[in-house]
């Protein structure tokens, strides 16, 4: 049998490093909303989380049931604070203060409290004074934390639209909208001082209804398709959701923020909608979202951050069926009120293994950045079927079939 090729080798314990991780999943959050009449109580949901992947856990208020019912099960959990509650917290510290002696200290450490976002998309709304307000409110929770010996151990943030970039093609070129200058800059300061994560709301689907080609269709749902190359960096990206992140990561190195840790707050695919609402199916929901995970699990992160999956939230738990709007803003939930699945993502402990729908994305042209997997867990390891099918996403991710160094292995 011919030697093992140095490349191998070192490609193949990358390999079995990401083996033991596939069972961590910590980088694997969902939204919980409750916008809705018809939900179970936060008991049952805690029960029901405890029974997936699923690591983290975003509310978008504060609810107490729901953080006392996640106590002792080791869910990390982000709390939010109203826009409402924006002016209030950015003109007073007590009322900050106040704010975090209710809503953090009757909790934590039991309830495993990691972030509190201040507002939701607030610099692509309409109000100038929300804005402004922003940074001085998410300051002083930043010091009401420290005042409770709780900084660095609960970070503070806030999350943004995608709206933020003024361009996001090629990814290479992404760079925010001018028109949030120094709102901007004093964030990503705040962020970058406190090591708090730029939170990001990336919806691929949304780009695909603005773009409803069959080719765009299979780049957003990460199945085979011809890529799209970046002309600056001569990466063929292969699916949206890459292409979308890193776009966020050239905005923020463009600023010098590269070192700020991106986080994906909200990402998912409606399984339904109205008549006239283009790619929202069962079927492409769950291609979206099994395929992400499967994503997320390969480690092999994106072509500018390698080697790392970014923590990202899934939208949603359950469907929030009081929201406005179209019928998809009611049909994101991947877990019916009855705490059956929707659809089979991949999620959950008792079947480990990558959902059908994971179809892995054609190879890239030689041209195309290819990384290796680094990363390190005490996580059980995986089941045999998992290990496999992480086996070949990651080679498959990587190309190295494609590129030869598996030449003369099996010969």
């Amino acid at each position: 049998m011919a030697m093992l090729p140095c490349t191998a080798a070192f490609l193949l314990l990358s390999f079995l490093q990401t083996v033991k991780i596939a069972d961590s999943q910590s980088f694997i959050g969902i939204n919980y909303g409750q916008v809705a009449d018809n939900l179970p109580p936060p008991s049952a949901t805690a029960k029901l989380l405890q029974s997936t992947s699923i690591q983290k856990v975003r509310i978008y208020g504060s609810d107490p049931a729901i953080i006392k019912a996640l106590a002792n099960t080791g869910i990390g959990i982000v709390i939010g604070t109203a826009n409402g509650d924006i002016p209030g917290l950015a003109s007073d510290p007590g009322f900050a203060k106040s704010w975090i002696s209710t809503n953090v200290l009757p909790f934590y450490p039991a309830s495993n409290i990691i972030l509190v976002t201040v507002g939701n998309e607030v610099l692509t709304s309409t109000d100038q004074n929300l804005k402004n307000k922003l940074l001085p409110a998410m300051q002083n929770v930043q010091k009401a934390l420290k005042d409770a010996s709780l900084e660095g151990k609960i970070k503070v943030s806030t999350v943004h639209a995608m709206k933020v970039l003024g361009q996001s093609e090629p990814p290479s070129s992404g760079s925010f909208d001018p028109s949030y200058g120094d709102l901007m800059k004093g964030l990503l300061e705040f962020n970058s001082a406190n090591g708090s994560p730029f939170a990001i709301n990336p919806y691929p689907y949304f780009a695909y209804t603005s773009d409803t080609r069959p080719e765009t269709l299979a780049f957003c749902l990460f199945q085979p398709n011809a890529g799209r190359m970046d002309g600056n960096t001569k990466i063929n990206y292969m699916n949206m959701f890459d292409a979308q992140v890193d776009a966020v990561y050239s905005a923020l190195n463009s600023m010098g923020f590269k070192n700020v840790e991106i986080v994906v707050a909200e990402t998912g695919w409606p399984y339904k909608g109205d008549d006239n609402e283009v790619g929202a199916s069962i079927e492409n929901a769950k291609a979206y979202n099994g395929n992400l995970i499967a994503h997320l699990r390969s480690m092999v992160g994106t072509p500018l951050m390698p080697g790392k999956s970014v923590d990202t939230y899934l939208f949603a738990l359950y469907d929030e069926d009081l929201k406005p709007g179209p019928g998809s803003e009611r049909s994101f939930g991947l877990f019916k009120p009855d705490l059956t699945m929707v659809y089979d993502a991949g999620l959950s402990k008792s079947n480990q293994t990558q959902p059908p729908a994971a179809a892995p994305p054609a190879p890239a042209p030689p041209a195309a950045t290819t990384t290796t997997s680094t990363t390190a867990s005490t996580a059980s390891t995986a089941s045999s079927s998992q290990r496999w099918s992480v086996f070949w996403w990651f080679f498959l991710e990587l190309g190295v079939f494609r590129n030869g160094i598996f030449r003369g292995l099996f010969n």
